[in-house]
Formats: C-alpha cells, structure tokens, sequence
C-alpha cells in the first residue's frame, strides 16, 4: 500500500517541497481513519438489526409476538376465573356453611399448597419471565381453589344427607308470598332510622305489603312467643331449634300461640302497622345463636337464581327503614 504524500508551498523557491508528518501526526491519522470505519461499522450493524429481518430472525420475532399475545389472553382468562372462584368461595363460607352450620373453610386451607417458589425460580431467565410467572401462579392458584372448593362441597353434601332434619327447620322462604309484596322497604345493615332521624343498624328486612297480607312461617319450628312487644308491637318469636329463631313484627294479626308447633308455609299471621312503624310492612329477622343474620341469605328454597339476584339487589338499594 503506498504512503499518501504531503506537499507545502515554498515561496522562496517557488516549489512544492515535500512534507514528511512526524510519528504523532501518523498514529493521530491512523486512528482517525480507524474510528470512521468503526462508527461506519457500527451503523451498518444497527440499520441491519432495526430494519432489516433475515429469515430466522423474522420467525422469531413473529413467534414472540403470538406468545405474548397468548400469554396475555391467559392472564386475562385466569384473572376472570379466579374471580368466580372467589366469589364462590365467599358464597361457600357465608352462605352454604352458614346454612350447615359449619365453621368457614380458612384461609390457610383454602390457599394450601401455594408455597411454590422454586417451581418459579428457572422461570426468571426466561424472555417475558415476569408475566409467564404472574401467569403461572395464577393458574396454581386457581388450581388450588378449585380443589378446595370441590373438598368443601363434599363435605357439605355429607352435612346435608346428615342433616335433613336440620334443613326442615332452618329458615328458607320469604315470609310474605312475592305476590303479596309492594316492595322491599329496606335490606340488612346501617340506614337511618324514620323517626328520629339518626344511623342505625336494621336487624332485619322490611317488606312493604298491604294490611291483612298473610304471613307464613319460614321453617318448622316451635313458637317461642305472641304478643305485643315494645317497638316491635305485635310480635311473633318462633324457635326453630339448632340456634335458628325468626321473628316477625308489627303483626296486624296473630294466629298463632306460644308452644304451638309450625311448619315451613303455615300461616302464622297478618301484615300491620303496629308498634313503631311509619307504615304497613312486615319487619323480618333471622338469628343465629342470638345474632342477627343477614335475612337475604335465607330464601334458597323459595327463588329462582335471578329472583334471588333481585332480591340482593333491591335489599342493597332500599336506603330508609319503616320501623
């Protein structure tokens, strides 16, 4: 390779002499033209990467698009399932085992087996690894939901052949026939009291009928008492053994007596307004060992599931109590 030659003008001679660069001056010009090959280098190598797909590369590409669409779509699909299993798991615990009497299934049960860490750790280094983790332990969790779950029916369908005496005599309709009914005047829960105008807690559930509208008892059972009680006015107890009572207040009629034997659908009195009541309703409550229950929970033989989603609905809206 010849050596590139330097010339400066002489004005004295007035020739072209020839310069010869130090050893600095070549080194400084040899790593110049190194460094503009390599940024040339460089950007060739990066205009390839960003804009241009070789074969491989662009099968690789596609298939990485359609995983993480597909893990996405995953993570959507165990987000929803997990929230029915969650939803079913609080219907298990504050309904299903409520009527069984059965202590609620703990958290520590419900969630068992969860402790897979190692399962996750060859994940880490994984493309995506964050979501295909997130995914994956969503769908243990499920897993583990659904186990538990289907245990805890088991269990519960054992209680239930054991315990058909049990089921005749713990509440499971409405007091007062659909057809009979105005309203739902007011759900369980704090509302602010008619009369004197402060936040109170309703023990029970109002329903708006007419007066004379028939009252039906809502499981066998023995009344405990009927008659005339402060606040409540005429008022009928009745004790359905295994720590259930029912109470139905401000009676217009009372048709039963103390001691006598009811059963589910026995007509046991009619709708008032007696006591403290801002108008004709029948005021409804079930109690567990002495506490008061949520009365929504108790109407599983008498509605269908979308009467039954209806009364949830209109007991959550009714915002103002009659008694």
């Amino acid at each position: 390779m010849s050596q590139k030659a330097f010339y400066r003008y002489n004005p004295v001679t007035e020739k072209y002499d020839r310069v010869y660069p130090s050893r600095r001056s070549r080194v400084w010009i040899t790593l110049g033209q190194f460094a503009w090959g390599a940024l040339a280098g460089v950007a060739i190598c990066l205009t390839l990467y960003f804009f241009i797909d070789f074969p491989k590369e662009a099968v690789l590409r596609k298939s990485n698009e359609r995983m993480q669409a597909q893990l996405s779509t995953l993570n959507r699909r165990s987000d929803e399932a997990l929230a029915v299993m969650e939803d079913l798991a609080a219907r298990d615990n504050n309904f299903y085992r409520v009527l069984m009497q059965a202590d609620p299934l703990s958290t520590a049960s419900r969630y068992a087996g969860l402790e897979r860490q190692r399962n996750y750790d060859s994940l880490d280094s994984m493309p995506d690894d964050r979501l295909l983790r997130t995914v994956s332990s969503k769908l243990d969790r499920l897993d583990n939901l659904i186990y538990n779950q289907s245990k805890s029916f088991d269990f519960l369908r054992k209680e239930a052949i054991a315990s058909k005496d049990r089921l005749r005599h713990i509440p499971s309709i409405q007091p007062v026939a659909d057809k009979d009914l105005r309203t739902m005047a007011s759900g369980y829960g704090y509302r602010r009291d008619p009369i004197y105008g402060t936040s109170r807690f309703h023990e029970g559930m109002d329903f708006s009928a007419p007066i004379g509208t028939k009252v039906y008892a809502t499981g066998d059972g023995t009344v405990q008492s009927a008659g005339w009680k402060s606040g409540y006015g005429n008022l009928i107890e009745i004790s359905h053994g295994y720590n259930y009572l029912t109470r139905f207040a401000h009676l217009s009629k009372i048709l039963v007596s103390p001691g006598q034997k009811v059963s589910r659908g026995d007509l046991i009195g009619e709708v008032g307004n007696t006591g403290k009541s801002t108008g004709p309703h029948l005021h409804y409550e079930v109690r567990l060992r002495g506490e008061p229950q949520n009365p929504v929970n108790y109407y599983f033989m008498d509605l269908t599931p979308e009467e039954y989603d209806d009364m949830i609905r209109q007991a959550e809206n009714a915002g103002h109590v009659m008694d």
